[in-house]
Order: structure tokens, then C-alpha cells, then sequence
């Protein structure tokens, strides 16, 4: 028989924090914040902390898409390396898109601090390694940009790979000295609940299903026929985006994830950081609070959900064989194993910002392996829109982008 859950180990783990009514009645308001995942739940805090009447709507319970499978590594590194990031969209914007990052982290650590979060934030340093030595000119190419530009970062060869981290087969790697991980899933709950004391109004089990544009606000309509008067929308829909944008933007990518039992002493030489290698698709992993070990990767186009789950069982397989080359000292004992589903840009970068075809509204859709770093520079930028204001990185992460 077997035992191993194939939901989202946050799921299984936090249980159902909170849950919210849907809405029954026509309501107003100076925003509508469209998705309840961490995305929304950081926007919706900083619309309240800028004095906006909010309302929240999920077609889900909150936090119960991406959210909940989400493995929560915070990493200033976007997946596409700060080296080939200048070459794509040149020096000012790829350094700016990295320390937004940076500083996100940060102002992630200071929400938390703020919350009395019980997420398990904790900073930890991030090592991007490699096991193939093809791979190493392009990876010390990376360490001197990050270097040059003034990113906190060592370089480790083979030998002290291994020493500090056991791994066997790796030919070196850049060891980040900013990097964190947290329970997303809660801290998105922590925010709903921390604002709706302060007058955000969440509704869960809401879809929207269809919008009417009128000159200064938009009236939404729900599956249930309730309807919303805002004043602007944004939408904080990650990947079910691509339903609604008329342009491809994001391929969608499906990745696996394990997690293993608890083991306080098994998993000692990685507790204090973050792991993800060069390869393609990468893989990456960290431990969780309670001493379990998390790793990810295998990720595949995305078809349908049913195609992805049932590979569930080969990709854990594939993930613990690439485990057991890189230490076969890791006793890893799967717990949980389960599939997600995100989006990946041609840059690496977020779409944050208007769309023609979407008036009186702005976009938060945080894709990638940064989508919660870019969700908090998705705050400062929907903080100077409401505001009529400008923000440096508006025309990198615009939709049209070249």
C-alpha cells in the first residue's frame, strides 16, 4: 500500500488555516485584487497600508493554487543568470532586476518580524553549483558579474563543495551569502488575516466571470452573479493568467517536489542553505523548519493536470537517483511527493504592469523560480500605479516587452 501523500505537503502540514464566506451581495470598492495566493495577499497588504478600500476574491479556498505547492526558496538569483541577463535586456535593467530581489528578501524579513509570523522565515546562504564541467566557465563568468556588481558571493571549487556540503560529484559553485525560506502557505494566510482586522474583505469560492468597462472603474461579475464596482483591478492570477492574456507570454512548465521524513540529524551539513544547479531543468532543494529534507525538479511542459500527476511516481524516482549520485550518505525517506504547475518567461522576468486590452487594471504575475521575490517588488510598483507614479523597473517586466 502506499502511503505517500500526493498533496502539497504545506497543504497536509498547516491544515485549513482560515476560511472566508463567498460573495452573496453587490459590493464596492477602490480595488479588487483578483487571486489569494501569496501574490494577492502581499498586494492586498500594501493597498491597505496605502489606505485603499480592498476587496480579495479566490475562485479557490486562499493560498489553495500555487501557493500551496510552492517550495518557498527566496533567492536573489533569477533564473536566468545576472551574466546573460545583461546580454538579453542589458546592464541597467538585469543589476536593477537582481537588487530588487535582493531587497526583497529583506522586506520580507521585516513583514514577518512585523506579523509575529509563525511561517518559519529564516535567511540562509544560496549555493548554485554544478555537477558538469562544461558548465564551469559560464558559472565563474556568473561569480565575477555578481562580484562586479557588488552581490555578496564566494567561490567554492570541488573540494570545498564537498567539505562544507558532502556533495561528490560537484565541480564547484557559487556560494550567495542572502537567501531565505519560509511556509508561504501560512504567511499568505498571515497576511489575510493580519489586513481583513483591518478592513481588507476577502471572499473565497468567488470567481470572476466576466468584467464591464466604464469610464473611471470597472464592474466585475461573479459565477454567482454578485457584482463589484472597483475603481482599478489587479489581477494576481500567476499561470491561469495565460487564459485570460491574448499574447503568449509564459510557457507553462509543470515540476515535482518530495519531501522527506523527519530526521533532525540526517540533513545537517544543508540546514543553512539553499541548493539548485545548472542543469536543465535544474534541481533544487533545502530542508524544511521541522527538519525534513524538500527537493524539487524534472520539470516538463505543462499539458493537463492529468498527464502531470501521473508522472508523479518516474519523477520522484529520476529526483532521488540525481540525490544519491550527488551524496549517497542522504538517507532520504519520501514523505510527500506532488506536482505543481508555473510559468516561465523568455527573460526570466515578471509581467507587472497594464495591458491594452485590460482597462482601469494592472497585473502582478510573479513568474519563474522568483515569482514570491517578484510578488514584493510587485507591492512597491502597484504602491506608485495606484499613486500615478513611475517605477525603474516598469519597463523591463511590461507587458510588450522586446
Amino acid at each position: 500500500m502506499d502511503l505517500k501523500s500526493n498533496e502539497p505537503f504545506w497543504l497536509i502540514k498547516n491544515g485549513l488555516i482560515n476560511s472566508y464566506s463567498s460573495l452573496h451581495s453587490d459590493e464596492s470598492c477602490d480595488v479588487l485584487i483578483v487571486g489569494g495566493g501569496i501574490t494577492g495577499s502581499l498586494i492586498a497588504h500594501q493597498m491597505i497600508e496605502d489606505g485603499f478600500d480592498t476587496i480579495l476574491i479566490d475562485k479557490r479556498e486562499v493560498c489553495n493554487g500555487s501557493t500551496s505547492a510552492t517550495t518557498s526558496m527566496l533567492q536573489y538569483e533569477i533564473d536566468v543568470p545576472l551574466s546573460e541577463l545583461i546580454e538579453k535586456i542589458g546592464e541597467n535593467g538585469a543589476v536593477k532586476s537582481y537588487q530588487a530581489c535582493a531587497a526583497s528578501i529583506l522586506e520580507l524579513e521585516k513583514l514577518a518580524k512585523k506579523l509575529g509570523s509563525q511561517a518559519g522565515f529564516q535567511r540562509k546562504t544560496s549555493l548554485y553549483y554544478t555537477t558538469n564541467k562544461d558548465d564551469l566557465t559560464r558559472l565563474k563568468l556568473e561569480y565575477e558579474t555578481r562580484k562586479k556588481y557588488g552581490f555578496g558571493v564566494n567561490w567554492l571549487n570541488a573540494a570545498e563543495v564537498q567539505y562544507q556540503f558532502g556533495f561528490q560529484n560537484s565541480c564547484g559553485g557559487i556560494l550567495s551569502e542572502l537567501g531565505a525560506s519560509m511556509d508561504a502557505f501560512r504567511f499568505g494566510h498571515e497576511l489575510l488575516e493580519y489586513n481583513q482586522k483591518r478592513g481588507l474583505r476577502i471572499y473565497d469560492k468567488t470567481e470572476l466571470k466576466s468584467v464591464q468597462y466604464e469610464r473611471g472603474f470597472n464592474i466585475v461579475t461573479t459565477e454567482n452573479g454578485s457584482r463589484i464596482r472597483a475603481k482599478k483591478t489587479i489581477y494576481c492570477t500567476g499561470y491561469e493568467s495565460a487564459g485570460m492574456i491574448p499574447e503568449k507570454v509564459v510557457s507553462l512548465k509543470s515540476t515535482y517536489a518530495l519531501v522527506s521524513e523527519i530526521d533532525p540529524a540526517a540533513f545537517k551539513s544543508i540546514e543553512e542553505t539553499l541548493f539548485w544547479d545548472t542543469d536543465s531543468p535544474y534541481l533544487y532543494f533545502r530542508t524544511t523548519d521541522d527538519h525534513r529534507f524538500l527537493i524539487g525538479g524534472g520539470d516538463e511542459d505543462f499539458q493537463d493536470a492529468q498527464k502531470r500527476d501521473k508522472l508523479l511516481n518516474a519523477k520522484e524516482q529520476e529526483i532521488l537517483n540525481k540525490l544519491k549520485k550527488l551524496n549517497p550518505n542522504f538517507e532520504f525517506v519520501t514523505d510527500f511527493v506532488w506536482a505543481g504547475t508555473f510559468g516561465e518567461t523568455k527573460d526570466g522576468l515578471p509581467y507587472i504592469g497594464e495591458h491594452s486590452k485590460f482597462k482601469n487594471a494592472y497585473f502582478v504575475l510573479g513568474f519563474g523560480g522568483n515569482g514570491i521575490t517578484f510578488s514584493v517588488i510587485g507591492m512597491e510598483m502597484a504602491s506608485l500605479f495606484m499613486k500615478k507614479k513611475k517605477h525603474p523597473l516598469s519597463r523591463y517586466f511590461k507587458f510588450g516587452r522586446d
